[in-house]
């Protein structure tokens, strides 16, 4: 009977960990254009020390998937620089609300920095909300979890 106890515990243990693992902002995102609804791009995103972090994987925008797509518009040490592997989320903090604040998400399409909220979807938690602050002006995108 112990034997039973033992994978039975382990077996919710494990399944939890899963429920768990799908509740996060963690892993890696497929972005989805607000305006056109076609994928642009995978982001890694996580956390370090605390904090966290996004970078690009891979682009998926028709057309550049096979391509190395450089940030053309970029200035200073990003110019034309590979935009797979480029951080373009960094250091946001966690708020008692579970949203990530921060100032710094970066779009090298159009080479501009803005203030971001992140949260996931209370509806739906394989969608990240992803936004945009300039100023007062604002816009939202929802990225979709990658599976697997």
């Amino acid at each position: 009977m112990t034997y039973f106890k033992r994978n039975l515990c382990a077996a919710v243990l494990l399944c939890f960990t899963g429920f768990l693992n799908a509740q996060s902002v963690f892993g890696t995102w497929k972005t989805i254009d607000d305006r056109t609804g076609k994928p642009k791009g995978l982001i890694k995103i996580y956390k370090k020390d605390g904090l966290m972090y996004g970078k690009v994987l891979k682009v998926l925008e028709d057309g550049k998937e096979d391509t190395e797509v450089l940030c053309t518009k970029c200035e200073g040490e990003l110019k034309d620089k590979p935009v797979v592997g480029m951080e373009i989320i960094t250091a946001g903090e966690k708020n008692e609300d579970g949203e990530w604040k921060g100032k710094r998400l970066f779009d090298p399409e159009q080479a501009m920095t803005f203030r971001f909220k992140i949260w996931l979807n209370p509806e739906n938690p394989d969608e990240l909300k992803v936004r945009g602050y300039l100023a007062f002006l604002y816009r939202t995108q929802t990225w979709v979890r990658l599976e697997g």
